[in-house]
């Protein structure tokens, strides 16, 4: 019990710091264009269970590789002639071996899974809609909240996803592109909205852990921020405290922050955003296909 609570201390310290915007990081590896599924195809292929089924199923990555604890960048929907793109980035953990089953074997933590479901429901709302979504686990996220806590992952994965947002902005330059991050996630895309192209229109952050700013308005790149906080996520009890050199900023979700709020109904936790018949999936699908009216539609679920 005692190295249980030391434990939730050292998590409530290093998540409820505050960071300064961080510089730019080393230079990462960019995705590619339609024109790489099938080079990562047979990259799967050769890989061998279960990454062999995936390619034989027809599914499409821009980026995959295997080695260390992975990278995959899986796409649904057309990206060659998509008009709406929403980038989904996972947080904390996430692996290349729970791309698929999800953190712990639980499906909803999955990136993929997550993915289809925000493509199915903004689908769904208009059929005829050009969406694509990208399930980005196009960096290294941190293993755990002690090697999370200087915000340097988030840093390195917002200069890969600058690298692909300016190949979908020179392929796609009509196309408007919405950020979503979960939990450390929200950090990496507030990072790379603030030098991001013009096409992202939309920043959502879903039980963020913070944006590296204060509020909102100090964000740069003139995206409209949206967050998402459930009364159930354990995000919620991480307290305002200061270190130097250490933290992420103001939660998203804390209506000082400023951000334009999403409904939660329907969310148990901090993973369950995007599951079926939550008013956040409804809402944020609404940001993706226009980033209007986003709060009434999550509430009309």
């Amino acid at each position: 019990m005692r190295r249980r609570g030391a434990g939730r201390l050292a998590l409530a310290v290093l998540l409820g710091v505050n960071l300064v915007l961080p510089g730019r990081a080393e230079p990462a590896a960019a995705a590619g264009f339609v024109e790489a599924y099938p080079v990562t195809a047979a990259a799967m292929r050769a890989a061998g269970p279960p990454y062999a089924d995936w390619a034989a199923v027809g599914r499409r990555f821009l980026t995959f590789d295997p080695r260390g604890d992975g990278r995959a960048v899986e796409v649904l929907g057309d990206l060659a002639e998509a008009d709406r793109i929403a980038v989904l980035v996972p947080g904390v953990g996430s692996t290349l071996a729970d791309f698929d089953r999800g953190l712990g074997g639980v499906a909803h933590r999955a990136p993929a899974v997550q993915a289809e479901q925000l493509y199915r429901v903004a689908r769904s709302a208009d059929p005829t809609a050009r969406v694509a979504v990208l399930a980005w686990l196009g960096y290294d996220p941190p293993d755990g909240v002690l090697t999370a806590a200087d915000g340097a992952g988030a840093r390195r994965g917002a200069v890969a996803m600058a690298a692909l947002l300016r190949e979908l902005a020179e392929r796609r330059p009509a196309a408007t592109i919405t950020l979503i991050g979960h939990s450390y996630g929200s950090l990496v895309v507030s990072l790379a909205a603030a030098d991001a192209p013009p096409q992202v229109t939309d920043v959502v952050s879903l039980g963020g852990i913070g944006a590296g700013v204060q509020h909102a308005d100090e964000l740069p790149g003139g995206a409209r921020f949206w967050a998402a906080e459930a009364p159930t996520d354990w995000i919620r009890r991480v307290p305002p405290v200061r270190l130097v050199g250490l933290g992420y900023g103001r939660r998203p979700g804390d209506p000082a922050f400023g951000a334009r709020p999403l409904p939660v109904a329907g969310v148990a936790g901090h993973d369950g955003y995007l599951v079926p018949g939550s008013a956040a999936l409804v809402a944020v699908a609404a940001v993706v296909r226009d980033g209007a009216d986003a709060e009434r539609a999550g509430n009309a679920r």
